[in-house]
């Protein structure tokens, strides 16, 4: 399906050829229709149209495509292959997708108003990393030899779970599927995913790509729909070992109580956050107006982690919010496809209106706003960049989730106001702190419960750190080799020994 501004020049910069190869679910190896025959709409949020109609998963489609995974866990050669093995199809499935950025960065900017430049540059060439990475750990994968405190010879087993099921969200569509499926993958796992209505798309190419690269079928399969079907039928599915969701705190504990009530499956979440920057008075302003900018702006604020909670202490205060006022208006807001800009589209309606939402509870609890605020362009889901100041730590804007490009503006005067108001919500993912004293960043990195600290720096990623939450923002680690343990079981093997010299 292509687009009606494919190959045109349009306010200096090229919007490329969009091409949606696949729209049906994924399953056994298969695109193929919903059972219902039902399809629902994709919208491009930089306009607001459709750009093609994705066939409509529920629980009938979740039902085929957990048998599918179940034949291929019991019956299947995936979770028998020697790590080794999997690990090699894993790195050509890699190899696979950085053939293909363009047309991934390319639906992943359609679907969720992502910037183009950033998708080709990070988000897809992370995806394939992901996979090289948890690859390489496959044939890794090691129990423990025990000394019993009786005549018996014991060891453990790490063992694959069984069929998992990931529930993907929609701000980083490649980055999540890829957090949860490449060390599924390399445990020996097979899986269902749902991804997000919002931003189907490259999931179901990566589907494509993962079968071109040999991944045997019913391992990998991908149902589109809606969360309170296709995702409830996941999270409810008596035949999944197994439940990895990212995505809001409310879903979070409908997950949770889904797989109570059916098997007691495992579960691990990734919740929502208000994640607090703190910035004292050492610190080098212009990087720390920077720095802020970054940690709330980037991806118009559709971060788990965004830096929404910006407190500053006060012998630096005045001249901070002028600085941050000055870069906030330098950040320029337009079409994804443009490589100069910083800022697409929210994802969709429902996500623009929210954000203006709360830019009004903002100003009706008493905060001022400082600069942004409205929406801008005459079509698609644009904000500008929203500063408030005068905020109070009960307010709304302070204590909820926006998701998008709002920051709260706050003064403090000591370390331990800081560390009081950082650890005031009931969300612990991530936190900043902006110091150039040592004792003050061991101080308040050890005191703000979260599950990510970063000092004079902020979305400091890497596929070697384990990244999760404390308190409401879920548990269970994405990255690193704490995600692949998510994945596996442990079993306990002993027998006997008889007459043996050594005990």
């Amino acid at each position: 399906m292509g687009s009606e501004t494919n190959g045109k020049v349009q306010e200096g910069f090229e919007i490329p050829e969009i091409n949606i190869k696949f729209t049906q679910l994924f399953i056994d190896g298969h695109f193929v229709d919903a059972l219902s025959g039902k399809t629902f709409e994709t919208r491009d949020p930089r306009t607001g149209e459709v750009v093609a109609r994705v066939a409509e998963g529920d629980k009938a489609d979740v039902d085929l495509a957990v048998k599918a995974a179940r034949k291929a866990f019991d019956d299947g050669p995936w979770p028998r292959m020697s790590g080794y093995q999997r690990g090699r199809i894993m790195m050509k499935f890699a190899d696979l997708i950085d053939q293909n950025i363009e047309d991934l960065a390319i639906l992943d900017t359609i679907n969720a108003g992502k910037l183009f430049k950033i998708g080709k540059l990070i988000d897809i060439p992370s995806a394939s990393q992901l996979l090289r990475y948890y690859a390489g750990a496959a044939d890794k994968i090691h129990g423990e030899t025990l000394k019993l405190s009786r005549e018996l010879q014991g060891y453990t087993l790490k063992e694959p779970i069984g069929v998992v099921g990931h529930i993907i969200p929609w701000n980083y569509p490649t980055t999540m599927f890829f957090f949860k499926v490449s060390p599924a993958l390399a445990a020996g796992c097979t899986m269902v995913v749902k991804p997000a209505e919002q931003s189907p798309l490259s999931a179901l190419y990566y589907a494509h790509l993962a079968k071109e690269a040999g991944i045997p079928d019913g391992v990998l399969n991908v149902v589109t729909g809606f969360g309170p079907t296709a995702g409830s039928a996941v999270a409810s599915h008596m035949d999944i070992d197994k439940v990895s969701f990212t995505g809001s705190t409310e879903v979070g504990r409908l997950v949770m109580e889904a797989a109570a009530r059916s098997n007691l499956k495992s579960v691990s979440l990734e919740l929502g956050g208000k994640s607090p920057l703190i910035i004292f008075d050492d610190a080098d302003v212009d990087m720390a107006v920077n720095l802020a900018q970054f940690a709330i702006f980037t991806n118009k604020g559709e971060v788990c982690v965004a830096g929404s909670r910006v407190y500053v202490q006060e012998g630096i205060y005045d001249q901070f919010v002028r600085k941050a006022s000055e870069a906030a208006k330098n950040w320029t807001v337009g079409d994804p496809f443009n490589p100069n800009i910083h800022q697409g589209p929210q994802v969709d309606k429902a996500q623009f209106e929210k954000v203006l939402k709360y830019i009004e509870i903002g100003k009706q609890e008493g905060a001022t706003l400082l600069t942004g605020g409205k929406a801008c362009g005459d079509k698609g889901y644009y904000v500008e960049p929203t500063i408030f100041t005068d905020v109070k730590d009960d307010m709304r804007i302070v204590q909820e989730e926006i998701f998008g490009p709002v920051m709260s503006l706050m003064k403090f005067k000591t370390i331990e106001e800081a560390i009081e108001k950082a650890n005031s919500t009931k969300y612990g993912l991530a936190a900043g702190i902006v110091t150039k004293d040592l004792n003050t960043m061991n101080r308040v990195s050890r005191s703000i419960r979260a599950g990510v600290i970063w000092v004079n720096c902020y979305f400091a990623f890497d596929i070697d750190c384990p990244f999760g939450g404390f308190k409401m923002s879920g548990f269970g680690k994405d990255m690193g080799l704490d995600a692949l343990d998510k994945y596996l079981h442990s079993k306990s093997v002993v027998t006997p020994i008889y007459n043996s010299p050594w005990c």
